[in-house]
């Protein structure tokens, strides 16, 4: 048999004569869909468009068009030459995690339509065709294991393909009778079709050792046909990054044989009805309905064309760059500019002193008080432009309003666009440093739910803190640490200027820092071990009241994610839970920045600021922050970026999973590679790339996605993290054939990469939607900004973002004014897989919950 490729993509002339190839791919709201179809499109050949529709038949975010009815789904069949069922949560038993697989199975011979199941999908063909569904004796999700598939012609869909390996996300497991046939007969019966499944063909199997002496190896179908109609299925998942490429061939293969069987029958297919290519650039910028018709009708477009929305567009960009003293860093820089008292955000990469290539750079915002601030609250109708005052005038706000009626959760995303867009700098020859000015801030984990699952938050909070904070940040500093560098730089427009720069300059160059670089604060406490950390805490003893986590409860929270695991609802949860921190509240005005007796009281009364300088200290991060915006006051020492982008529009997601603290037995890399390199922590790491590739392909588009570092092992401070490194292209601009100035413009950037990512799919588990609703009922209160996401998009298109980890944060509505009171919140967690123990995920909880505990305890 020729390849797929040759049959249909052969060439340009060839091209020119073949017919448009058309699949429709039925989404059960799972994380891996648009890696499936990116290898569908990849596999089979331009001529290939996939339409994604959800099985209840809903269409995508990016789809302006309305949910298809049952008729209008048969009837539409006649216009596609394949079906996929994909894969997705919970069970082939229940009608509303399959939806409309099962109108496929129902259609009689002379309207069938050739299908290919995956997994759920799969498991859903077994089952309407006589077999059962029942539980693994333990869970496969992330596991790779060796497919044994028929070899002997004809050997269908694995024609011409090798052995190969591929990776399982399954707990459920179809049942068609194979643990009835004896072993001495297996060999021979395995590829017959099973007498109480008459219909369905076995076509490859998987054995799974049994760990129990006189059990046999579990027997697990992986692949079927159906006897007689165009119905083919397979359990394992094809697209994963691990997953052999030699298992792409039985994509090819399927195809060939629906176009066969097409052919065979008469099926014509009706091309006169146009339907998106789901995975087309062009279908996703930030989704949402508003910007599929005339942008300048939208209230929040025209809100926009007036009040503060309207300041300080086009700007310029000045800079002065200085050299860097050797033993300065961005604590002391910080400390010279009188940075810490008030609003403050500093992005710091502290571990550059160990050499960490990530930690390049380090960001200070300047003026940040006096700086605009976009601000949105999940449920508001508006997001809200904030002015602070001046010695001159009072605080200016600026409602946009969302919508006139119920409006689109993406619309806060697509205001924040259209002004960062107003004021984005051209590229140049300007030193090239990572940010020249522009939006800085956070984003709460919240604001990421209400995107992924729509009414999954609720608008009645009893709060009113914002879920997106964000200020615009013209006058700021980038301290290059590699060069030895510092960018002192400016946003100007009309009725600003740059002369400040030099003041800046001389106050730097005339420090102490810079006269006598190299000193330091005295060096931080060592830390203190983990159990006697938590049993002085437990105790309560002095001014700080403490509540952390109660263990037996967090060991019960885990086996209530391994249940919802073993029941196919989830591949992996990512637990969390948080620890307060209740002290007295007192003068936030940093050491530096007093005088006199006051001086003391600051030693009485650990600040913000001396808990960042502790912190960074002992637990130094390439993404470190210290934000003091509005309402909030957050301090991070995160090691994992979330998603950077340049202004090209390459993306890279760097997701963490599999953690082992440092100790007298696991003190190197090599000894840590050894406890990480096992299937428990890999299966972590390896549902997460998975689901960070479908974040990516699905803006980036098809074929412009790779994993160029897999599963690698890093050291930090006080653990080990294995990460993987994951990089996507977003297509090049396109003007508008209207006006390149307005929103109509379809170039995709990187913050409709960030809005269609959150929440960080290393903080919620696979499948992202089922498992954050999952969690939302496990876990008590929200996350708030702890596993969210920190960082910037600049001015001249370039972003980085961390994950919001190894955290802590106040509110200042938590307050108490009476009592004279605040509260702090550390969060802390891992992720829970079917090889997880509540013993392990409890202590490893603990592990990343002491670091910044211990320095809250000692500061504070």
């Amino acid at each position: 048999m020729g390849s797929l490729s040759d049959s249909i993509a052969p060439g340009a002339a060839a091209v020119a004569r073949q017919p448009e190839r058309r699949i429709l791919f039925l989404d059960a709201y799972d994380s891996f869909t648009n890696n499936i179809v990116s290898l569908l499109k990849d596999a089979l050949g331009a001529l290939v468009k996939v339409h994604v529709l959800h099985m209840d038949l809903r269409t995508l975010d990016s789809d302006p068009s309305p949910p298809w009815t049952r008729d209008e789904f048969l009837a539409r069949l006649a216009c596609f030459d394949a079906v996929v069922c994909g894969p997705g949560p919970g069970s082939p038993l229940r009608d509303a995690d399959v939806g409309a697989f099962k109108l496929l199975w129902d259609l009689p011979r002379a309207r069938a339509i050739p299908v290919l199941g995956i997994c759920l999908g799969f498991q859903s063909l077994v089952e309407h065709f006589g077999g059962r569904i029942r539980r693994l004796r333990r869970g496969l999700h992330g596991m790779v294991r060796e497919i044994d598939h028929v070899r002997d012609p004809p050997a269908d869909i694995f024609d011409g393909v090798p052995r190969f390996k591929a990776t399982l996300y399954h707990s459920l497991c179809a049942d068609v009778g194979q643990d009835d046939v004896a072993e001495e007969q297996w060999r021979e019966e395995r590829w017959t079709s099973p007498a109480d499944t008459p219909d369905l063909l076995p076509l490859a199997w998987t054995l799974e050792p049994s760990d129990e002496e006189g059990v046999p190896d579990e027997r697990i179908l992986m692949a079927v046909r159906h006897a007689s109609r165009p119905l083919w299925g397979v359990q394992y998942h094809p697209e994963s990054v691990c997953t052999d490429a030699a298992a792409h061939g039985v994509i090819k293969n399927w195809f060939h044989q629906a176009l066969k069987w097409n052919e065979a029958t008469r099926r014509e297919v009706d091309r006169s009805v146009d339907f998106a290519d789901s995975l087309d650039p062009s279908n996703h910028k930030l989704p949402g309905r508003d910007l599929t018709g005339d942008v300048e009708q939208c209230r929040w477009w025209k809100d926009m064309q007036t009040g503060l929305a309207t300041r300080g567009v086009r700007p310029r960009y000045s800079c002065r760059t200085i050299k860097l003293p050797d033993g300065v860093d961005t604590a002391e820089v910080a400390e010279v500019l009188g940075l810490g008292g008030t609003d403050t955000i500093i992005l710091d990469s502290s571990s550059t002193i160990s050499g960490d290539p990530l930690a390049r750079n380090s960001i200070l915002a300047l003026d940040v008080e006096h700086a605009l601030r976009l601000e949105y609250r999940v449920g508001d109708g508006h997001v809200l432009l904030r002015q602070p005052a001046t010695a001159l005038r009072g605080e200016e706000t600026q409602k946009i309003r969302l919508s006139d009626g119920q409006h689109d959760p993406w619309t806060p995303w697509q205001v924040m666009s259209e002004y960062w867009r107003l004021r984005r700098t051209p590229e140049d020859d300007e030193p090239s440093s990572t940010f020249k000015g522009g939006f800085m801030g956070f984003v709460t984990y919240e604001m990421g739910l209400s995107t992924l699952s729509p009414g999954l938050v609720s608008t009645d909070r009893g709060h009113d803190r914002p879920d997106i904070c964000m200020a615009w940040v013209s006058k700021s500093i980038v301290l290059d640490h590699q060069a030895g560098l510092a960018h002192i730089q400016c946003l100007t427009t009309p009725e600003t200027n740059d002369t400040w720069i030099g003041d800046v300059v001389d106050t730097l160059q005339n420090s102490e820092a810079w006269l006598n670089p190299g000193y330091t604060s005295s060096p931080p406490k060592p830390r203190q071990p983990n159990e006697e950390l938590l049993q002085q805490v437990r105790e309560g003893k002095g001014k700080l009241r403490f509540s952390i986590p109660n263990s037996s409860r967090y060991d019960n929270d885990v086996s209530k994610c391994q249940d919802a695991i073993r029941d196919g609802e989830s591949y992996e949860l990512c637990l969390t839970a948080q620890t307060t921190m209740t002290r007295p509240s007192g003068n936030d005005t940093p050491h530096h920045l007093r005088h006199g007796a006051d001086v003391k009281s600051a030693a009485q009364h650990g600040t913000p600021w001396q808990i960042f300088r502790t912190l960074r200290a002992r637990q130094p991060a390439p993404f470190g922050s210290f934000i003091r915006l509005g309402a909030a006051t957050l301090i991070s020492s995160s090691p994992e970026r979330f998603l950077s982008h340049d202004a090209r529009g390459l993306c890279s997601m760097r997701p963490m999973k599999g953690t082992v603290r440092k100790s007298a037995e696991v003190s190197t890399l090599t000894a840590a590679e050894k406890i990480l390199h096992v299937p428990k922590e890999e299966a972590e790491n390896l549902m997460i790339v998975d689901l960070v590739r479908h974040d990516l392909y699905g803006v980036c588009g098809a074929g412009s996605v790779s994993v160029p570092d897999l599963l690698r092992v890093e050291e930090y401070a006080t653990v080990f993290q294995m990460i993987t490194v994951v990089n996507g292209q977003l297509p090049a601009p396109a003007a508008s054939p209207r006006r390149a100035d307005t929103a109509n413009a379809t170039t995709t950037t990187g913050l409709d990469v960030l809005a269609a990512a959150l929440p960080p799919g290393s903080m919620t588990g696979a499948p992202k939607k089922r498992s954050c609703e999952i969690l939302r009922g496990i876990e008590p209160g929200e996350r708030s900004v702890y596993a969210g996401v920190v960082g910037y998009l600049g001015a001249n298109g370039q972003g980085d973002w961390s994950v919001t980890i190894r955290t802590m944060f106040r509110w200042d509505d938590e307050r108490d004014e009476h009592a004279g009171t605040e509260v702090w919140r550390i969060g802390a967690g891992g992720a829970v897989t079917t090889l997880s123990t509540p013993e392990g995920e409890t202590d490893e909880m603990f592990t990343k919950l002491c670091g910044p505990l211990g320095v809250f305890k000692d500061v504070a």
